[in-house]
């Protein structure tokens, strides 16, 4: 389809032929469970996390979970070739797009970030490896995973050929894109920036023992630091509820710097990042109470009351806002549609979940365990995408 020299195709076809398929085909689903088994036997998953636990998404188990959930009677086909525009700094991103437009039986363009991450060639390799087989021919032939750099004709080139997009970005850019011309019926699905938090029951943690203590740390790590809480779901505010607060913080605080010390390298130059944001806080900020700093790994802003845009407080590498209350509701007056994910420990999922329906909330769209945040599925930001990205055929 691309008649643009810069534009680089990592697997794929550069005809992509539109022809699609019932979601959750056999062929499809039989695809990621040997790519799942391709990537698990080619990276060391110490090395790749993100890569491991995208494999680990993709096997057999728990796409036949998700297709049982998905099957309700309903007759349906893809809606023809879906344009991905992936965001530039979660790198395994581009996949599970990917596979969200593959299991609602549709052909994808994938357009992976410029920067050249190594996960992005390890999946885009195991792909193509997969694709060398006549098993997957069909879905060779209506896949191309491209890079380039930011160029509006050649995004227009794909989004005029589309007939859906999923844009991840930020709300300028998906505001940019959206300008784009597209044929009538195509649907676009906008992923745009969004904000997350964690709620924490202070007389719960302070039940642990040593080692549920650091099963607690690990996860909160992988929340946060494994993508430097670039990821819309990672939370930036941390909210204390219950008795002995100030006990449960300190020892939450400490397993949480031992595991970061253990697994995480600041680079220099985030280190500057995130003492400058400290600064600007300083300056700005009417609402801060207090200031800790374990190292330069973990800083805590705690505030004293949360302001209407809280949302704008985000951290980066290991930096997070603290607020402590009784009462979970105080937070309702701010929660707005940009708020994404809320992780818990400790708390009823149920009294979460009566939290925003009860208060009317206009965003926080998942409510999951802490260590479960950047656990992607079908169901994201309030979208069912396969359904989003398919048609009922309606026969009476």
């Amino acid at each position: 389809m691309s008649q643009f020299n810069n534009v680089t195709y990592l697997a794929g076809d550069r005809i992509v032929k539109t022809r699609p398929f019932t979601p959750y085909d056999k062929l499809l689903c039989a695809f990621l469970d040997d790519l799942s088994a391709q990537l698990r036997s080619c990276v060391e998953p110490s090395a790749y996390p993100d890569v491991m636990a995208f494999a680990f998404w993709c096997r057999r188990a728990n796409i036949d979970r998700l297709k049982t959930g998905f099957n309700n009677g309903e007759t349906r086909l893809g809606l023809g070739v879906v344009f991905h525009i992936t965001p530039s700094n979660v790198p395994v991103n581009f996949a599970f797009s990917f596979v969200f437009g593959l299991l609602s039986g549709n052909a994808n363009i994938v357009r992976v970030p410029s920067k050249p991450f190594p996960q992005i060639g390890i999946i885009c390799a195991a792909i193509d490896k997969l694709f060398a087989s006549d098993k997957y021919r069909k879905i060779k032939e209506m896949t191309a995973f491209v890079r380039y750099e930011q160029n509006d004709e050649i995004t227009s080139m794909y989004s005029e050929n589309c007939n859906a997009r999923i844009i991840w970005g930020g709300d300028a850019a998906i505001g940019n894109i959206r300008k784009l011309a597209v044929p009538e019926r195509c649907v676009d699905i906008a992923f745009s920036d969004r904000y997350s938090l964690c709620v924490i029951d202070a007389p719960s943690v302070i039940k642990l023992d040593e080692a549920e203590l650091i099963m607690l740390s690990e996860r909160f790590y992988n929340d946060t630091y494994i993508m430097d809480q670039n990821a819309c779901s990672s939370p930036h505010l941390i909210v204390w509820l219950g008795d002995k607060k100030e006990v449960a913080k300190e020892k939450f605080w400490t397993a949480v710097y031992n595991t970061v010390e253990e697994k995480y390298q600041l680079a220099a130059v985030n280190a500057v990042d995130k003492y400058t944001l400290l600064c600007q806080n300083a300056l700005e900020l009417n609402n801060i109470k207090s200031f800790t700093k374990d190292g330069n790994n973990v800083y805590r802003i705690s505030i004293d009351k949360v302001l209407d845009n809280t949302d704008s407080f985000r951290g980066k590498f290991g930096y997070f806002y603290e607020y402590l209350t009784d009462d979970i509701n105080n937070l309702a007056h701010v929660i707005n549609s940009k708020y994404q994910t809320l992780t818990y420990f400790g708390i009823d999922k149920s009294e979460l979940l009566g939290f925003v329906v009860k208060n009317r909330l206009s965003g926080i769209d998942r409510i999951v365990p802490v260590g479960k945040a950047l656990d992607m599925d079908v169901m994201w930001d309030g979208y069912d995408i396969v359904r989003s990205l398919s048609r009922i055929i309606d026969v009476k």
